[in-house]
Formats: structure tokens, sequence, C-alpha cells
């Protein structure tokens, strides 16, 4: 008996014959239905089940952001054993497109990762997340500063309640993994309200080759992506320590080879099995945690 999964296969192979003499077209990105065959064969079956044990300590609240005219919502997760932020190095997180402060947390399960690092006897830290917007992490025309939001606002406010700032740590995926790099960037070139970057990890960043590529609403113009959407030809981020992944079967798994092959120093990470998905992330969480723990200013015991 033919299996569903050879059935749709092949019945997605041969709408393709039809339409266009090869399969191939798909598997080198010409077609749209590339990422759905991948699904399909299997390539998308990845992740990682979420670490059990002892978890540390979730707060959040809200600010009012003059950057991005709005109420912002935040979330700080600690490491278990520890009530108070006070003395801990800090690690950014910057979700993806659709997401929000708690999306790392309640769909990634990243406090459950750093948790489980730091029962292994890895470098403790706090992950901390603010509400970025669909705004791609920089700043827009009509006003909306969510890079500025980072630098300028919340990351002043983490310092208030104890935890080391004067250098963070940046963990972003898809928009966030671009958010991540395009931080790390304006950090090297002094463009961060003073903060250094210790170390940024990003999984399949969102980053296109030109603005018509780009996904809808990403950038305002081409001006505005000339200044901020060219990462992969101008990573431009000094010796800054670097995780850049992504899934062989992803819109931007292109890109983020050719952001991987210009960096002047090779990013861990890599280019592997796996698509767009939360999965493909959670993956990569317990080797993106431990790279960061290893690079933080003053994580080390």
């Amino acid at each position: 008996m033919v299996s569903r999964r050879a059935f749709l296969l092949g019945a997605l192979g041969a709408a393709v014959l039809a339409g266009t003499g090869s399969i191939v077209a798909i598997e080198d990105d010409v077609l749209p239905g590339r990422i759905r065959l991948a699904e399909l064969v299997g390539s998308c079956d990845v992740d990682a089940p979420l670490p059990t044990g002892p978890l540390g300590t979730i707060k959040a609240g809200s600010f009012t952001s003059a950057a991005r005219h709005r109420d912002v919502g935040w979330a700080l997760a600690l490491p278990p054993g520890r009530s108070s932020a006070s003395g801990l190095p800090v690690v950014l997180v910057l979700h993806g497109r659709g997401g929000n402060h708690t999306t790392g947390f309640a769909q990634l399960g990243l406090h459950r990762f750093l948790a489980a690092h730091v029962e292994a006897g890895g470098a403790p830290f706090a992950l901390a997340a603010a509400d970025g917007g669909d705004g791609y992490w920089h700043p827009r025309k009509l006003g909306d500063d969510p890079l500025r939001m980072l630098t300028a606002e919340f990351v002043p406010m983490l310092g208030t309640l104890g935890l080391r700032t004067a250098s963070v740590g940046l963990l972003g995926w898809s928009m966030g993994g671009y958010g991540a790099l395009l931080l790390a960037r304006q950090a090297h070139r002094g463009q961060a309200h003073g903060i250094t970057i210790d170390a940024a990890a990003a999984g399949s960043p969102a980053l296109f080759a030109s603005f018509r590529e780009s996904a809808q609403g990403a950038f305002d113009d081409s001006a505005d992506f000339a200044t901020y959407g060219t990462l992969a030809e101008q990573p431009d981020v000094g010796t800054t320590p670097l995780y850049v992944a992504c899934g062989t079967d992803d819109a931007f798994t292109n890109e983020t080879r050719r952001y991987r092959a210009n960096v002047s120093a090779t990013p861990s990470g890599g280019v592997g099995k796996g698509c767009h998905t939360d999965g493909y992330w959670r993956s990569l969480a317990a080797a993106q945690v431990a790279f960061l723990g290893a690079h933080l200013t003053g994580s080390r015991r």
C-alpha cells in the first residue's frame, strides 16, 4: 500500500513535472513549492525536546517607550536558584515577526534551555525580551524605532534591576535573527548608545538579497534597505563572536550562507537539515545558550 506521504509527494512531483519539465526547479528555489516539498519528504522534521528540571523565575512587566510611541511588554528569565537579577550578565532575546516578549519562552522554551545549561554547570545569565513589533528591529519612517527602544530604554531599565548591561549578548530567530545581527553591526559602528555586544546568536536570520526581494513591510523603501538591509554584504561586526545557523530548506538559506562567507571570522553554527520552524529553532537553543554563556562578560564563575 502506498503511504499518504508517498502519494502526496508523487502527486506534487507529477504536477511540477507537468508544469516545468523538472522537479529540480523546486530544489533550486525557482518554485515556491520547494518548502512544501521539504515538509513532505521529512526535511523539516527537526526539533529538540524541552529540558525538564528546576526552572528559574520569569518576571514580566511593561514600560512606556518614547522610541516606539506605545507601551512595551517585557519578560526577564532568571536561572534556577536566583531570585534576584543582581550581578548577572544578560542576553537580549529578539523575537520573529508576529511574535512578542513571550514567544521565546512560551513557544521555544528558551528559559528551560537556560536552566538546563546552568544546572549542568554552565555560566549563569539572564534572558530578557521586549516587544519589538513587526518593523524588523530598525527605525521606521513613521517613527517606530525598536532598535532605539532596546539600546536607549530597555537595556538601561534592565540595569536598574541590577543586571550587568555595559555589554550584552543577543539571541534572535527569523526577523529577530536579522535584528541580532543588525544590532551587533550597529554596536560595532558605535551606534548603540554606548552598549557593546559580547556575542550574538541568530537562527534563520531574515536576510534579503535586495529591497525588491524583501518581505512586504520589512523596509520602507530602497534607501531604508540600503541603510539597514545589506547585512549579508556588509556584516561589519569586527571580532564579535557569532553563532549563525539556518536550515537547508529555508527561504533565507542562501543569504545566510552569503553572510557567513562575508564575516571576517567564520561564525559558529552552520547550515544543516531544517526549515523555518519552531522545531528547528529549538534544535539550536542548547548550543546557542552554551555559546552565549561562554562569551558573556562577567559570566564565568
